[in-house]
């Protein structure tokens, strides 16, 4: 079951990576994110922000990964660093003064902050 919600939680980060991949081609969905200041497509700061979230996303991926005894085989304290992230993301999700972004994001971070502790937790 721990295999199954790390596996999950990746599925779901591949998406979120498809959307930040959209962003940075300028697909104009700057409402639904980084505060959802942005009308349109992600100035070019926004840009580089979203390739930041790529990497960050991915580390926070394969570190739950290994939490699970899957690879790439990472210690395990470094699932305990992507649950922080991934609270720090759920909460920054549900306060955004963009109401798209929380409906969007709120539940889906929250979802894999779940996910993420489930792994942790049961691991």
């Amino acid at each position: 079951m721990v295999q199954i919600a790390a596996s999950t939680y990746v599925i779901v980060i591949a998406g979120v990576i498809v959307f930040q991949i959209c962003l940075i081609s300028g697909v104009p969905w700057g409402h639904l994110t980084q505060g959802g200041s942005n009308e349109g497509a992600l100035p070019a700061a926004g840009r580089i922000g979203a390739g930041v979230s790529i990497l960050l996303l991915g580390c926070m991926g394969a570190a739950i990964t290994s939490a699970a005894g899957m690879a790439p085989g990472w210690p395990f304290w470094t699932a305990w660093v992507a649950v922080g992230i991934q609270v720090l993301s759920v909460i920054l999700n549900w306060i955004t003064p963009s109401a798209a972004e929380r409906r969007l994001w709120g539940p889906v971070t929250t979802l894999m902050l779940v996910l993420a502790v489930y792994v942790v937790m049961a691991a």
